[in-house]
């Protein structure tokens, strides 16, 4: 049934902001820290153990397909928000995470295209 696909992804959920507030605790920060991507995680983790131990029924994968396309999304876009809301208010550490951030990832995507020589199968 298709509701034992959205009973995984609340399960996920809860516990991933639980964690996720938790980690802010943790951390000194009044935020959740990265509540819904550990729910995502957890989710996915969920489909895959369930899968290799042959219980992902339809109903299952139904429920949970359709709220990744739908909802969590829009749980995404609503938390980068907020924390871009929040973040925004600590001075210049948002700065200076931003440079970093950008700076690494540029970082990596030269290293892929180094590594992958450009070589078609």
């Amino acid at each position: 049934m298709t509701i034992y696909g959205v009973a995984l992804l609340a399960i996920c959920t809860l516990i991933g902001v639980g964690l996720g507030d938790l980690l802010g605790m943790a951390l000194h920060v009044k935020a959740n820290v990265g509540g819904v991507g550990i729910a995502m995680v957890l989710l996915i983790s969920a489909r895959v153990w369930l899968s290799h131990r042959g219980a992902l029924s339809a109903g299952i994968k139904l429920g949970t397909e359709f709220w990744a396309t739908m909802y969590i999304p829009i749980v995404v876009a609503m938390a980068a928000q907020q924390n871009v809301l929040s973040a925004a208010s600590g001075g210049p550490m948002v700065v200076i995470a931003a440079v970093l951030t950008v700076g690494a990832c540029a970082g990596v995507v030269a290293l892929i295209s180094r590594i992958d020589k450009g070589e078609k199968p």
